[in-house]
């Protein structure tokens, strides 16, 4: 436990600026998945009020009530629930509500990520103090994070770029919307080791089949909700766009949930695990 405990001091705390309790975290309304994945871990579910439609695990959270998309939230909306603390990912909006909020007297907090293995740790240590969660829950969630993390980082240095991945959120048109550098894609990708193809590109976006075979992957992972557009992995392997790369060659692609792999929560570090098991072994 002390050596967890020496760790988790090293870890980016200063990405939190307001991680302070809460003056009364006893009603939440919550707007970002990853957010509700930590506090259900931390068994402090009865403070929440609300979701946002992100926040689709554990599966029990999609019964409370819905505050609508993390970035396009409603201030009547808010306000008709009564919360005493907002919480939200980097992405929660529009900002004209969150000020509309904050001028009627609720505590709004905006978690930052920056999607690494720290961060997770990070984040579940100030949503800790913001809702005054039991220390002892805090300890545990914290102490299998830290577990996880030393598995990835020993991975990762072990392995070091020996692959490469392609990483497809979903399709515009016939076109692949792919992780470039600066998302939580690339991010996932860096929990592998392994090397991000379309690192060159910034953000989301759609790439052309010159570029994916030009860089030809080892690996092509895709959302779950990237492959409703296909009947079948094979479907998906024969697109032009991917078909004459090594990884589809090889049968080398997954599928994996969205929101388990990008939302940078616990599930992310779980995953990342998973998936290099997969690539490199056990």
């Amino acid at each position: 436990m002390k050596k967890i405990f020496l760790i988790f001091l090293s870890l980016p705390i200063y990405l939190y600026s307001d991680c302070v309790e809460s003056n009364n975290p006893k009603k939440i309304v919550i707007a970002g998945g990853s957010i509700t994945e930590i506090i259900y871990d931390l068994n402090e579910e009865e403070k929440i009020l609300a979701v946002d439609i992100t926040s689709n695990y554990p599966l029990k959270a999609k019964k409370l009530p819905s505050v609508g998309y993390v970035r396009a939230l409603s201030t009547e909306g808010l306000l008709s629930l009564n919360p005493s603390l907002v919480l939200g990912e980097e992405d929660m909006g529009p900002p004209l509500v969150l000020s509309q909020l904050e001028i009627v007297g609720v505590d709004v907090r905006i978690i930052e990520d920056d999607f690494s293995s720290s961060g997770i740790i990070a984040k579940v240590s100030c949503i800790s103090k913001i809702i005054n969660a039991k220390k002892k829950n805090t300890d545990a969630l914290i102490q299998r994070l830290v577990t996880n993390k030393k598995f990835l980082d020993q991975n990762s240095k072990k392995n070091r770029r020996k692959k490469s991945i392609l990483l497809i959120l979903s399709f515009q048109g016939t076109s692949p919307i792919v992780a470039g550098h600066s998302t939580s894609g690339h991010g996932f990708i860096n929990l592998l080791g392994a090397k991000n193809t379309m690192q060159s590109v910034e953000g989301w976006k759609p790439i052309s089949t010159e570029s994916i075979l030009k860089e030809d992957p080892d690996y092509i992972i895709i959302t779950s909700r990237g492959m409703t557009s296909f009947k079948s992995m094979d479907s998906l392997s024969n697109h032009p766009a991917l078909k004459y790369t090594s990884a589809a060659l090889n049968k080398n692609i997954f599928s994996l949930d969205g929101m388990s792999m990008l939302g940078f929560g616990p599930r992310t570090l779980e995953t990342a695990i998973e998936v290099s098991k997969k690539i490199y072994g056990e």
